[in-house]
């Protein structure tokens, strides 16, 4: 039975269904990507991110979405952080680490009997509405800057907890960045 989840989800373009390394997707909706070949489905819970592949075909993908592949600004992830502050506020969420990235988020969730696909939900929605807010909104409002799906791992003892904090709290470090200190982050045993 999982006691917490390590949640990953991209912004727009982020990640696309026919990504060369690999992708969840089954199907390649958009007629603008299906110029790149079919769904790369893969079937392991294991990042692929550092699999080797063709960066130009990647990179031409993107370039033929309807709008610019979302990157957020060091104001855009300071809002998108409050909005995510209210969205656990609301719910009640234990969020024990939370690394927001240029263009994908990680999140460490505990289990509090939540539907997942509605917190997620909770949480984009709530950083959507504080980017609008604050006029910030990556798309002006065009179109949702979050990629429509999210990965999720289950996370079954304290171990696997402590280890995707670790992961989290590093990954902006790994990245060239900083670590990041939010306020609706709490520490495992609080």
């Amino acid at each position: 039975m999982a006691i917490a989840y390590h949640v990953v989800f991209g912004c727009y373009g982020f990640w696309l269904p026919n990504d060369p390394r690999g992708s969840w997707s089954k199907h390649v909706y958009s007629r603008q990507l299906q110029a790149f070949g079919e769904a790369t489905t893969v079937h392991t819970s294991d990042s692929v991110a550092h699999v080797p592949h063709d960066h130009a075909k990647r990179l031409a993908a993107k370039s033929a979405l309807m709008y610019p592949a979302v990157r957020l600004s060091m104001r855009q992830v300071e809002a998108t952080a409050r909005g995510f502050a209210q969205a656990s506020s609301e719910a009640d969420t234990r969020v024990y680490a939370c690394a927001i990235m240029p263009d994908h988020v990680h999140l460490v969730i505990g289990e509090r009997g939540q539907d997942m696909d509605n917190l997620v939900g909770r949480f984009k929605s709530r950083a959507t509405k504080q980017l609008q807010a604050e006029e910030i909104h990556p798309l002006n409002g065009k179109h949702t800057p979050w990629a429509r799906s999210y990965w999720k791992v289950y996370l079954d003892d304290d171990e696997d907890v402590r280890e995707a904090i670790e992961y989290v709290v590093n990954n902006p470090v790994r990245d060239g960045g900083a670590r990041q200190h939010w306020s609706f982050v709490i520490s495992l045993g609080g």
